[in-house]
């Protein structure tokens, strides 16, 4: 097989597939504050040479025995992470549940690895780093330290940098109600990422 005749997306990004994802968590730090909701979407190009959403896969999160879980964070999120409501699994379910379908979207693109897509990337980045060193998982799909930023990406294309503003310059439907959920935000940093990446191509920035 050439180059040629794998799937678009493992051209464009260097056998890199992007897999947008977010978190919700009790604090800033990775090392001892709880995940509490775990989103991912996997996306694909379409025949077009067009980014699009392909799957995405969602858990809340029971917090880890002795994590801290700051009040300011839960005010924020809104989240009651004691609540049954929330139906929370475990660390050690969540991540395999997450990561199984990226791999399968790795090999299914013939790309090498995911990176991961995020607002403010490098924050996921770390808690999704933090709960696979935890769960002691051999496989986490996402490489070590690069990811497509869509704040910087935002920043460079419309000007803005707070995903709600950046929604409203991509002319992106945003819900601030539904804000601060993992799936919802992920769900529009996902159609911010493929917007900005289909617009360069539509400008002649990138030739499939």
């Amino acid at each position: 097989m050439t180059d040629d005749t794998y799937p678009g997306i493992a051209n464009r990004f260097r056998g890199f597939l992007p897999v947008v994802v977010d978190v919700e968590t009790g604090g800033f730090n990775a090392q001892t504050d709880a995940l509490l909701e775990v989103a991912a979407i996997c996306l694909t190009m379409n025949d077009k040479g067009l980014m699009e959403v392909e799957s995405e896969h969602f858990y809340n999160v029971q917090p880890f025995i002795g994590a801290n879980i700051e009040e300011a964070a839960l005010k924020f999120t809104g989240i009651n992470p004691h609540s049954a409501l929330r139906a929370a699994v475990s660390e050690h379910k969540a991540l395999p549940n997450i990561f199984s379908p990226i791999r399968s979207a790795v090999k299914r693109n013939h790309c090498t690895r995911a990176v991961l897509v995020g607002h403010n990337a490098t924050f996921d980045l770390s808690f999704i780093n933090a709960a696979a060193d935890r769960c002691k998982v051999k496989r986490n799909p996402f490489h070590p330290f690069s990811t497509f930023d869509t704040a910087a990406l935002s920043g460079l294309a419309y000007g803005q940098t707070v995903l709600a503003k950046a929604c409203e310059a991509a002319e992106i439907p945003f819900n601030p109600a539904q804000a601060h959920s993992a799936l919802y935000d992920c769900r529009v940093t996902a159609e911010l990422f493929c917007k900005i990446v289909n617009r360069w191509k539509e400008l002649g920035g990138w030739e499939q």
